[in-house]
């Protein structure tokens, strides 16, 4: 078994690479070099190289012995796979958060939808969205479902980052207001309209990433 300390540095240096890949310091395709990561953040190569390795296993970093280590660049089949579990998992969310959910779960809904309003860039809006997506698994008060929402919340995270990599026209007035009609439809307890408004809310995003891939 490894030293603990060592095991938590690698959870430390996986933090950093994270945030620097959800910051847009990294952008999908970008190489991860152990040589450079280890002198940035003053550690050996050994916690880099295990941290490269927890973060593949969540999706954000490829690693191939003829490429080295790369963040993720989500192929269309990646994104049509991501897109449809996603949305079986938020079709069941939504079910449980108008069925179960109690007024003040939804005002915690309502109160991270608030916080994009004042999203200062296109990244914070990202980690906005999910803060919101977050918000709703929570409120759904099913465990497995959660869990299954944490499996791919990173991936989530990356294909967002995806999105306003190919196009940001309109991103920073449009979100906070399309997440204010999901809010309403949570609020009113309407399930065909707010599954109708989430699968909006996703297919919108999915169609500016593949136009995009379409014309790169």
């Amino acid at each position: 078994m490894a030293p603990a300390r060592r095991r938590g540095l690698a959870d430390e240096v996986a933090d950093r690479i994270r945030e620097a890949i959800f910051s847009g310091a990294y952008a999908p395709g970008s190489p991860l070099r152990e040589v450079e990561l280890s002198g940035a953040l003053d550690v050996s190569r050994g916690p880099v190289r295990e941290a490269l390795r927890l973060l593949e296993r969540e999706g954000l970093v490829h690693c191939a012995w003829h490429r080295g280590t790369l963040v993720t660049t989500l192929s269309p089949a990646d994104v049509a796979e991501l897109d449809s579990l996603r949305g079986a998992l938020e079709e069941l969310a939504v079910a449980q958060v108008i069925a179960r959910a109690s007024d003040e779960d939804i005002a915690g809904i309502e109160k991270t939808a608030g916080l994009m309003e004042r999203a200062a860039d296109e990244h914070e809006m990202v980690r906005c969205d999910i803060a919101f997506h977050d918000a709703v698994f929570a409120a759904a008060g099913h465990q497995r479902l959660q869990e299954a929402w944490e499996a791919i919340r990173c991936q989530v995270h990356l294909f967002l980052l995806t999105r306003i990599g190919h196009s940001t026209e309109g991103y920073l007035a449009h979100i906070p207001e399309e997440h204010r009609g999901l809010v309403a439809a949570l609020r009113a307890r309407d399930t065909g309209t707010a599954l109708d408004l989430f699968a909006a809310h996703r297919r919108l995003a999915v169609d500016v990433v593949t136009e995009g891939a379409a014309a790169t």
